[in-house]
């Protein structure tokens, strides 16, 4: 599945953990709106066939994302974004949001 929305960029020679930025860039898509609720996300196997990563490392990034409750398995029928992310998530994952798009603009200029 190659959806234009799940176009990520991973860095393998940075300190940050791949599983950590698969889940980084999905929770600001879903921050920026980009990912909306109910949105069906790939299957792990699918995805890290797709990044060329061990499939344990998608799953752990989904795992993580899913014990924040921004996503949610339902066997048999894929892994979707929550209708209703936490507020507390909602607001950290804008918050975080920001100060990517701050870090960026400011190394741009």
């Amino acid at each position: 599945m190659s959806d234009a929305r799940l176009n990520f960029q991973l860095d393998f020679h940075s300190g940050l953990p791949i599983y950590t930025q698969i889940a980084n860039q999905i929770q600001g898509r879903v921050a920026n709106g980009i990912l909306k609720p109910g949105d069906q996300l790939p299957t792990v196997r699918a995805l890290a066939l797709e990044l060329r990563v061990n499939f344990n490392t998608v799953a752990r990034a989904y795992r993580l994302l899913d014990e924040e409750r921004l996503i949610s398995t339902q066997q048999g029928r894929g892994t979707y974004i929550t209708e209703i992310p936490p507020p507390k998530v909602t607001e950290r994952l804008r918050r975080e949001a920001l100060e990517g798009l701050t870090r960026r603009f400011v190394g741009e200029a």
